[in-house]
């Protein structure tokens, strides 16, 4: 690497269907041809849906045969709810999740017993398979690729995995975004694991502890969740949407903090000169609008305006270096 050039690490934040405006950020950021002579792309972190982003990122960067943009726009131009069957489920996931947190009574359902539950995790691994060709991956592992990082919980011991990317698998990445309510904990190599919110949303502080690469000279976090809002919420419906924004960004402002600590520790000597000062940057999500519930929106408008979102985002993010 140049001496010039930096060393970038990417991360990013999971957030259902508002991780498109992440894909678009990626897309405009690793087709950028100028970005190239700054930059070093060095390692991609992801937990649930920004771990898709992340996979389809690295994978279309290291695969001769695909591009990071051509397979971020088709898997999430498929994500959408085009069929009219995916438009009715999509609509029944949405007015359900509203009606209940009006108070209006449903009856619970284990995502064990839930055809839905299956339906949703055949057709999420089916998309998957279709962009990803897992048993590929070995194969592309010289040990010049990026590191990629994608983040889930150990169900029954609460512990944090990383699934690497020599340890790829359309599992592992169902692991990072099995939501409880909506997918079956799913098992990998006999544990059990879901969604990775509660563990790394997304992984930050692992690109500077692990002693695999050196540690980047920068990091860039393309976050979902608002850090602020104006006001209380009040309703029932607001409450839910702040406590999840909440939650999703305790675990990434740990992750972070941990990172300036380091700095700080540097910039006083006390550690070795191996250790270096890692820059934190923001892309951040503009529409702090949008409530909790149009993160299971799949209709193809409102994608399509959250991937160019992203476009616009990652525009302005590089004007701005």
């Amino acid at each position: 690497m140049p001496s010039d050039t930096s060393s970038v690490a990417i991360a990013c934040q999971g957030g259902g269907s508002h991780t498109a405006f992440t894909a678009g950020v990626l897309d405009r950021l690793l087709s950028d041809p100028t970005l190239e002579d700054d930059v070093e792309i060095v390692a991609f972190s992801g937990t649930s849906g920004g771990a898709v982003c992340a996979l389809l990122s690295w994978y279309g960067r290291e695969h001769p045969d695909h591009e990071p943009g051509e397979l971020l726009s088709d898997y999430w131009a498929e994500m959408a709810a085009n069929e009219p069957v995916d438009r009715l489920t999509n609509s029944a996931i949405r007015w359900g999740s509203r009606l209940e947190r009006m108070g209006v009574p449903f009856p619970e359902v284990s995502p064990y017993q839930s055809p839905a539950a299956l339906w949703s995790r055949r057709e999420f691994l089916r998309l998957l398979e279709e962009h990803v060709d897992f048993e590929a991956v070995p194969g592309l592992l010289d040990g010049s690729e990026p590191a990629l990082l994608i983040s889930a919980i150990d169900v029954l011991t609460g512990e944090f995995r990383l699934f690497r990317e020599d340890e790829l698998s359309p599992e592992a990445i169902l692991a990072s975004a099995a939501i409880p309510y909506v997918f079956r904990a799913v098992e990998v190599d006999g544990s059990y694991y879901w969604d990775g919110l509660f563990s790394k949303n997304p992984p930050v502080k692992d690109f500077v502890t692990n002693r695999e690469t050196p540690d980047p000279d920068e990091i860039w976090v393309i976050k979902i969740n608002p850090e602020r809002r104006g006001r209380v919420p009040k309703s029932a419906d607001g409450i839910a949407d702040r406590r999840n924004e909440l939650a999703g960004n305790k675990s990434l402002n740990g992750e972070i903090s941990f990172v300036r600590h380091v700095n700080d520790w540097i910039e006083a000597g006390y550690l070795p000169e191996k250790f270096t000062h890692t820059e934190i940057e923001r892309i951040r999500f503009g529409r702090p609008d949008l409530g909790w519930r149009t993160k299971l929106e799949r209709s193809p408008g409102f994608l399509e305006s959250l991937y160019a979102d992203g476009e616009a985002a990652a525009d302005a993010f590089l004007d701005g270096r």
